[in-house]
């Protein structure tokens, strides 16, 4: 057999099926469900998913709202021994965000820090959400009033997600300095801006305010 197919030829044969099948499954527009179902066959194979897999299958528990079947994942990441990555990090603080788990969020953010891997716009932008969820406003402000430190300036997303914590914490003033800032620092609002500001409004019995 190995006269006819040489070893490194085999297991360049077995890597190629482990990069496509890894593809297959970062790729697939799937449901949740699908995508455990393409995860265990691909593991049913002997193929080993690697650290972008398994980033991509927690982004995916992320979006279901699954942050326990998430976390299940991360800790197999680490028992395989891969290293998580700041993609890793920033879907799992976006699970926790889902799942309204503020305190799980800000421990990975500090296990991220002592692995020595810098927070980007998209994990901050989660962390905030998710202090805003769980009525954590302070920490929320305290976030993204440091987030030029950090060399991360504020986008819409990162106003939009303060905006959202603020209409969350019945903060309907300070929900419009944001919007007032926001303008003033050129960026356009767009439907999800406004779609907190009236929320905010409703919540708030200022209806007048939502029409101004």
């Amino acid at each position: 057999l190995e006269r006819l197919f040489p070893l490194s030829a085999l297991r360049a044969r077995r890597d190629q099926r482990v990069v496509r099948d890894n593809a297959r499954l970062q790729a697939a527009p799937l449901q949740l469900v699908e995508d455990f179902e393409l995860f265990d066959e691909v593991q049913q194979r002997g193929l080993e998913p690697d650290i972008i897999t398994y980033s991509a299958l927690i982004a995916a528990c992320a979006k279901g709202g699954q942050w326990e079947k998430a976390f299940e994942l991360f800790d197999e990441v680490q028992q395989r021994g891969l290293e998580p990555n700041i993609i890793t990090y920033g879907a799992m603080i976006s699970a926790c965000r889902k799942g309204g788990q503020w305190e799980k969020a800000f421990g990975l953010f500090d296990d991220m820090q002592q692995r020595g891997l810098k927070a980007d716009a998209f994990t901050y932008n989660a962390l905030i959400s998710a202090c805003g969820k769980g009525g954590q406003l302070d920490k929320a402000f305290e976030l993204f009033a440091g987030l030029p430190q950090r060399g991360i300036e504020p986008g819409v997303i990162a106003y939009n997600t303060m905006i959202s914590a603020c209409e969350k914490g019945g903060r309907l003033e300070k929900a419009f300095e944001l919007f007032a800032e926001l303008q003033e620092r050129g960026l356009a609002p767009d439907i999800i801006t406004y779609s907190a500001l009236i929320s905010a409004c409703e919540k708030n019995g200022r209806w007048r305010k939502a029409f101004d």
